[in-house]
Order: structure tokens, then C-alpha cells, then sequence
């Protein structure tokens, strides 16, 4: 069975991007890493090279050195390797997705590029359609993410007729706050696609809507106690469900009063005990006053007595 085959569900936690102390990528950190998500967070697959790890602050080669690290050490232990490819340059997101299919990821991922926008869904379409089209037979997902990249179109209609251009098609990562625009493309996709939903705080009301599963940076950390929410929701215990959203919104609260991406990654460090360094400018290093809050509210709304 190919990953083509097997339906992308559940959590994927969408990944850091380890840095030395002096910028540079640290390959030696991932393989501990995918350990600790399986093992500590119930995690089984991943989504890397995203917001998350930075992508827009790495070369093309930081980019393929990543992948191919991610890919390579996940074997046997993850279900699923998701690599975004998405570039400002569509040569350069071609040559990644290229690259994708060469070491044997099992889908990528496309966000629309943010500099020179596409204005419409038919753009937006034919931009995606020639990046598949460099790893034609590799499981294809759009990546929906309007507040960032400022392309506001419906994911709805970036998904009509998608398949026809991508026959590879296999789903989408939906980060945007638009559950209407999400049922419909719930409603929309074929059987074998998913549809993965990308607001961590939101993930509670996507469900009725019949979302999949769900990529976050969260799920790094909180895993353990989200998949518990997911479980509660699938026995129809909603109570249970609300309860562990409450926790993880508290959390979350404080994070997006507070937030950069240094917070989100300077908590996983704290949490999860790997180096994963600072992130890179011009994301600035994470106050330490600020982690220690983080860190406090952490441990006084997950750790078990």
C-alpha cells in the first residue's frame, strides 16, 4: 500500500525548523524529534517546511537538505511525511516538489504565493496545477492560509474542478476561520481526500463539519491531549471535548496575546527538552520573561498530578 492510499487523518503536527546557536540548520535534532512526537505526543505524522519551520526564511537547498533529513528518519516510525513546497517563485516551488517525489515524501503541500498574488481562484489554480505537475503522481494538497498570504479566495472555489487539473489531488490543509467556506469544501471533496483543519483553537467546532484531522503547531506539544479530544468527540462525549479545548485555548490565549513564532518554538523547547535554537531573523529571540509565563501556564493546565 502507497501513501497515495492511505487517507491523511487525525493529528500531523506541523513541524519546527531545528537551528544551531549559530543559524544554521540542525539535521542531528530531528531524528529525537520525530521520537518524542510519536512517543510522548501520540503523533503520527508530520507536515514540514510549513509556517511553522519557516519555510519563507530557508533556501531552496535548506529546504531539500530538510525534506530529505525528515523523510529519511521518519521511515518506520511516522505513517505520513507532508513537505510544503511552496514558493514565492514557481520554478523554485517546482524544483522542491520535484525534489519531494525524488526522496520519497508521501504528499506535499502548496500555500499560495503572498508577493505577487494570484487574484482569482483560476489563477490561484493554474499556479498549483504547474507545481504538481513537477510530481505528478505525489498525493497534492492545497495549503489554505488567507490572514498570511492575503489571498482571500474561497478555498470552495480553488477546489472546483481541481481534480481535473490535479489528478493527484488528495485533500487540503484549511488554516483560515471561514467555517462556512470549510463545511462546503468538506462537502465538496471526493471519499479518499481529507480535509485537515489549521486553527488549533477552532479544531473543537471544525469537527461537526467533518474535518479529518487537523495540522498545527500545537500538536507539537499538546498532542497527548488533543488526540484525547479528538477521542471524546468520536464517543460523543462533547463535555470532555469542550473541557480539553477550554485547557488548550487558555494556553492559547496567553500564546496569541503574546504571540510570534519564537514563543510558539521557545515553549516546544521548554516543553519537550530538544534544541530546537532560536529562530531566524527576522523573527527576534523569544523574551525571557515571556517564555517563563508560557511555560508556568503550561505546566499548571497539563501537568498531572
Amino acid at each position: 500500500m502507497t501513501s497515495a492510499d492511505i487517507k491523511l487523518k487525525r493529528l500531523v503536527a506541523a513541524t519546527f525548523t531545528p537551528f544551531t546557536a549559530e543559524g544554521e540548520i540542525n539535521l542531528s535534532v530531528i531524528g529525537p524529534y520525530i521520537d518524542y512526537l510519536k512517543e510522548k505526543q501520540g503523533v503520527d505524522s508530520i507536515f514540514v517546511n510549513g509556517t511553522t519551520g519557516e519555510s519563507m526564511s530557508l533556501s531552496v537547498a535548506e529546504r531539500k537538505t530538510l525534506a530529505e533529513e525528515w523523510c529519511q528518519k521518519a521511515k518506520g516510525k511516522m505513517d505520513q511525511v507532508i513537505v510544503h513546497v511552496g514558493c514565492l517563485s514557481l520554478k523554485d516551488s517546482q524544483e522542491l516538489a520535484h525534489h519531494a517525489k525524488q526522496i520519497g515524501a508521501d504528499g506535499i503541500a502548496v500555500i499560495a504565493p503572498s508577493f505577487f498574488k494570484p487574484t482569482t481562484s483560476d489563477a490561484l489554480k493554474k499556479f498549483l496545477g504547474e507545481v504538481s505537475s513537477a510530481a505528478p503522481n505525489v498525493p497534492f494538497y492545497y495549503y489554505h492560509m488567507p490572514a498570511t498570504t492575503g489571498v482571500n479566495v474561497l478555498a470552495r472555489d480553488v477546489l472546483e474542478g481541481i481534480e481535473e487539473l490535479i489528478p493527484s489531488f488528495s485533500g487540503l490543509k484549511f488554516s483560515g476561520s471561514d467555517l462556512m467556506d470549510f463545511g462546503l469544501c468538506v462537502s465538496y471533496i471526493q471519499s479518499h481526500c481529507s480535509a485537515l483543519y489549521g486553527i488549533d483553537e477552532q479544531l473543537l467546532a471544525a469537527l461537526p463539519f467533518g474535518a479529518h484531522g487537523a495540522v498545527g503547531s500545537t500538536y507539537n506539544y499538546l498532542g497527548y491531549h488533543v488526540n484525547k479530544l479528538l477521542t471524546a468527540f468520536e464517543k460523543g462525549d462533547l463535555f470532555e471535548a469542550r473541557k480539553i479545548q477550554v485547557l488548550s485555548n487558555t494556553l492559547l490565549l496567553l500564546l496569541l496575546l503574546l504571540f510570534q513564532t519564537h514563543l510558539n518554538k521557545q515553549l516546544m523547547n521548554e516543553v519537550s527538552g530538544l534544541c530546537l535554537g532560536l529562530p531566524r531573523l527576522p523573527v527576534m529571540p523569544c523574551p525571557q520573561d515571556h517564555s517563563l509565563r508560557l511555560v508556568k501556564k503550561f505546566h499548571s493546565l497539563f501537568t498531572e498530578s
